[in-house]
């Protein structure tokens, strides 16, 4: 296939690069995913770079980016951070078939990065979004990464998002700082039940949503990807001995089923939250039998949401063509945005596979 006939699509976040191979005809074929701390430098982002241009059909393909990573405090504001980000893609991808997305204006040039920064800092929702309202009339999009949750209603094959920026998300609760990774345990609960009574937390960043997440098997290990907060382990029992100390107590002091209970329970405040945020664009007018979409890599959540509303789960994979032939785990559901950013207005509902999945 021709250079000509692939578009990428990519997601930069603060944390992680996601990128999604496309073909025109709207069929997805590979898929990676880098771990790129930007809060320590761009050249984290430069190594991701190096790598993938040796992997994927960079030259001469058409280029969608999407971004979060203008939030992180490598920037001293999020418009310097589109600036840069947009200026040093475009330093490494042909300028002449790179769009940068924003949103409702669409795709703009890099170098009108700066003039529309409102409409491009952390859109990548929307472009997943957007992709959703293109296959299904009514739906509520819940996107659970590793660090924040999406919580998107499409209404009549419409994105009916009352927010757009970071601060008018987090205001209605279509956008959740929590997710199934990063998120330090101290912001899950106050206090715990152990040994019989209630227990404070240290707020202290002692132990992470991946140690949770770890000892109740559910966290793939694509998105395990960062440092924990010790910089030991990420075995079973370290991540015991992290949540330990949350208690100000001793993993070996114990046993093993102890620190599984606490995790389940912290697990449970975590979807208690999600699913307060999402009981709230529930009564927006969504169908009664409207689905859920999953998508991020702690989709496995959602399931539990839509069981608990009784609702339609929809695995955002269904409503997307192809399949990962990366062999590294990662899916399209992990990289949602950059998948989305890569296939919107790509291909049409007759090549799609949409169907409700409960598993």
């Amino acid at each position: 296939m021709s250079p000509e006939a692939w578009v990428i699509g990519w997601d930069i976040g603060g944390a992680h690069l996601k990128v999604a191979l496309a073909d025109t005809g709207g069929r997805l074929h590979r898929l990676e995913e880098h771990y790129t701390p930007l809060w320590r430098g761009l050249d984290h982002l430069d190594q991701a770079l190096d790598q993938i241009t040796l992997n994927l059909p960079v030259g001469g393909a058409t280029h969608r980016v999407t971004m979060t990573g203008e939030v992180v405090d490598l920037f001293d504001s999020r418009s310097q951070g589109v600036a840069e980000l947009s200026s040093r893609i475009a330093g490494r991808l042909p300028r002449g078939s790179l769009g940068i997305y924003a949103g409702p204006l669409g795709l703009v040039a890099p170098e009108q990065a700066a003039a529309h920064c409102d409409l491009i800092a952390s859109a990548n929702w929307h472009a997943t979004a957007s992709l959703v309202a293109q296959r299904l009339p009514a739906a509520l999009l819940v996107d659970i990464g590793s660090t924040t949750t999406d919580l998107i209603p499409i209404i009549d094959g419409r994105v009916r998002a009352r927010g757009y920026s970071d601060r008018e998300r987090l205001a209605c609760q279509e956008l959740v700082y929590t997710g199934v990774a990063r998120t330090p345990v101290m912001a899950l609960a106050q206090r715990v039940p152990f040994a019989g009574e209630w227990t404070e937390l240290a707020a202290e960043y002692f132990a992470t949503a991946a140690d949770v997440y770890r000892l109740t098997a559910e966290l793939p290990a694509h998105a395990d990807l960062g440092e924990t907060a010790d910089g030991r382990d990420k075995t079973e029992a370290a991540s015991a001995g992290r949540l330990a100390r949350m208690i100000g107590d001793d993993a070996s002091r114990h046993e093993p089923g102890t620190w599984r209970a606490l995790a389940r329970y912290l697990r449970d405040r975590q979807l208690e939250r999600i699913g307060q945020a999402l009981a709230r664009q529930c009564s927006l007018d969504l169908p009664d039998d409207a689905p859920l979409v999953g998508a991020g890599v702690g989709r496995f959540l959602v399931r539990r949401l839509a069981q608990r509303l009784e609702r339609p789960y929809f695995n955002i994979l269904t409503l997307m063509a192809g399949v990962d032939a990366s062999g590294s785990g990662v899916d399209a559901g992990d990289c949602a945005p950059a998948a989305a950013v890569a296939l919107l207005e790509l291909g049409r509902s007759e090549s799609l596979r949409v169907g409700s999945e409960t598993t």
